[in-house]
């Protein structure tokens, strides 16, 4: 038989299938970050792991993978698409208002926590220009592991987007400047900075041509591509795009991870980027999946076991220095305190990028290779660890906004006297306070999410953060001097729990709450709600009446059976609550009064 299947390939091809398809739902259903599902993926299937006992049990050799460097590429195209589809959610406007945060911020704190993690490396002995290698290299943040927790559109992703930008531009710069430093052209460093400069200059050139040539060609290029009506087409040249881009910059001596992202930024220009996207999308996540896989395959538990007091402080140093840096630098720049720590705990960990500066450190003979070795395990569990600084960073942040949030001023305070007080700024609660607008009536927002209170308070909306779960919060709002207390929070729980505490309060006060269902509305008027509006029943009925009606039933049979359903839903809402008098499910219209 030709072409016969490599029996390697396939149970490498096996193993990363199997974790995408099982392994990860099987953490997603307990609420486990994928990117920790990886890499203990790696780790257990690695040659560290199972893979080191094939030549007892050669049946492992189908379930593991015994050639990492077989799979780098993959893991490799993983980073470039990831950065492919970064740019594909920017344009070249955001990015020129970013510009400030990218090379003002992203600089400073790059700068800034390598200067301080040299600065202790050197207090304990380590040399000048080995310090500040590995001062460099520990400084890089994760862009594959970082952006995918948080995104790029809310505060926290786009303070961490900014800086992850500025260290991948970084990262050719910094390693050209570590071969400068290497003992043995020491004595004379000029071509090593003559070469920096060939290569920045080429690097720009090569950008410059294709940002012509991209705005010119690549719209012609899709169009093309989506008259064929095939998707496999346009998939085609969408990756031939990308990879040509990482091609061209990468020979160019920058990173291919930089003509990946201008690939991004130049099809966001054009009618397509949204097919673009995905349509590259399952590929961005399987390849993003072999990376952090070969993450794991890099650790040892019997290196880590037999090292790991001097494992732990170095990693917690690493953390506890970049978590400094950052979130100083991102409060006097004018963030949030709780941005400002959520950022800072998140960027804390290193970055696949450092295992890159600590080879060059390494082959520049800045540091001893067993030295080296020491910090790509650090490395690795700062990898690992990620998820679980991200979740421990909003948990705090979340903590810090909701103290200073309570301590409201007199004036706010006030403002809840004699007005409707509205519980959660979703898209149920802007809806209402936009009609309350509308018709002139004042009310207050009360919202736990401290980027929306910010957003909100952007958008001119009189709103407080705080969290009515606490019996401190709902004292200050004063609801005995209020109009109404709307609750538009999708928690029924809570909505229950509020209601039924509000009406202990103030007998007399008009309490209207969303509910879900009819079930979760008969809840609501048992806790005392004067009016429960399930949010699905009249969406459903309008629905239902509409397809009748464009079946062709008649008109009049169709109101009618819409009238009997909402009156039998609503004496199913009067027996399950105990109620006398069965509930208005909807306020009627004028032309509809009989």
């Amino acid at each position: 038989m030709t072409g016969a299947i490599n029996p390697q390939s396939f149970s490498d091809s096996l193993v990363i299938l199997g974790a995408a398809g099982l392994v990860i739902p099987a953490f997603a259903r307990f609420r486990v970050s994928p990117v920790i599902g990886f890499i203990l993926v790696g780790l257990a299937v690695g040659p560290a792991g199972l893979g080191s006992l094939v030549s007892q049990y050669p049946w492992l050799f189908h379930v593991t993978i015994s050639n990492q460097e077989a799979i780098e590429p993959f893991a490799e195209l993983g980073v470039i698409l990831l950065l492919f589809s970064i740019g594909l959610e920017l344009s070249f406007r955001r990015l020129w208002t970013m510009r400030t945060q990218v090379f003002g911020v992203g600089a400073t704190e790059l700068i800034g926590s390598a200067t301080l993690i040299a600065g202790g490396l050197y207090a304990l002995g380590q040399s000048a220009a080995g310090a500040f290698g590995l001062g460099l290299a520990l400084a890089l943040s994760s862009t594959a592991v970082v952006l995918p927790i948080v995104g790029t559109q809310s505060a926290v992703g786009r303070a961490a987007f900014s800086m992850l930008l500025f260290e991948d531009l970084a990262l050719v710069p910094i390693i050209f400047m570590l071969g400068a430093l290497a003992p043995s052209i020491a004595t004379s460093p000029d071509g090593a900075w003559t070469e920096l400069a060939s290569t920045l200059f080429k690097g720009g050139v090569t950008i410059a041509v294709m940002l012509v040539l991209g705005r010119i060609f690549l719209p012609h290029i899709f169009r093309q591509a989506a008259r064929t009506k095939s998707p496999e087409v346009f998939l085609a040249a969408s990756l031939l795009v990308v990879i040509v881009s990482s091609l061209a910059t990468s020979i160019a001596g920058l990173s291919p991870i930089v003509g990946a992202l201008l690939a991004g930024l130049l099809i966001a220009e054009t009618d397509y980027h949204g097919e673009v996207e995905v349509m590259t999308a399952p590929f961005k996540g399987l390849a993003l999946g072999v990376f952090l896989i070969t993450v794991g395959m890099s650790l040892d538990v019997r290196v880590i076991l037999a090292n790991w007091p001097s494992l732990v402080l170095a990693v917690l140093g690493v953390v506890v220095a970049k978590t400094l840096v950052t979130a100083a630098l991102l409060y006097f720049s004018g963030a949030r305190k709780g941005v400002a720590l959520e950022v800072g705990v998140l960027m804390s960990s290193p970055s696949e990028t450092t295992l890159i500066v600590l080879t060059a450190a390494a082959a520049a003979q800045l540091i001893l290779p067993s030295t080296a070795a020491f910090w790509q395990i650090v490395t690795a569990i700062g990898l690992t660890i990620t998820p679980l600084l991200a979740r421990i960073g909003h948990d705090f942040a979340r903590r810090l906004e909701m103290a200073l949030g309570e301590e409201m001023t007199d004036a706010e305070v006030e403002s809840t006297e004699a007005a409707a007080v509205v519980i959660g700024f979703g898209r149920v609660g802007r809806m209402v306070c936009d009609l309350l607008r509308v018709h002139n009536q004042r009310f207050i927002v009360v919202e736990s999410d401290a980027d929306v209170v910010a957003e909100a308070r952007r958008g001119g909306y009189p709103i407080l953060f705080g969290d009515v779960s606490r019996v401190e919060m709902m004292d200050k709002l004063r609801l005995g001097h209020a109009r109404a207390l709307i609750l538009t929070m999708d928690d029924p729980v809570l909505s229950i729990r509020v209601t039924k505490r509000v009406r202990g309060w103030v007998p007399d006060l008009p309490i209207i709450a969303r509910a879900r269902d009819t079930n979760h509305a008969a809840q609501l008027y048992q806790a005392g709600a004067s009016d429960a509006v399930p949010e699905t029943l009249e969406s459903s009925l309008q629905l239902a009446e509409t397809a009748l009606v464009d079946l062709g039933v008649a008109m009049g049979p169709v109101i009618a059976s819409i009238h009997q359903t909402r009156e039998d839903l609503r004496m199913g809402i009067k027996e399950a609550a105990h109620m006398e008098t069965a509930p208005k499910l909807r306020r009627l219209r004028t032309d509809e009064v009989p």
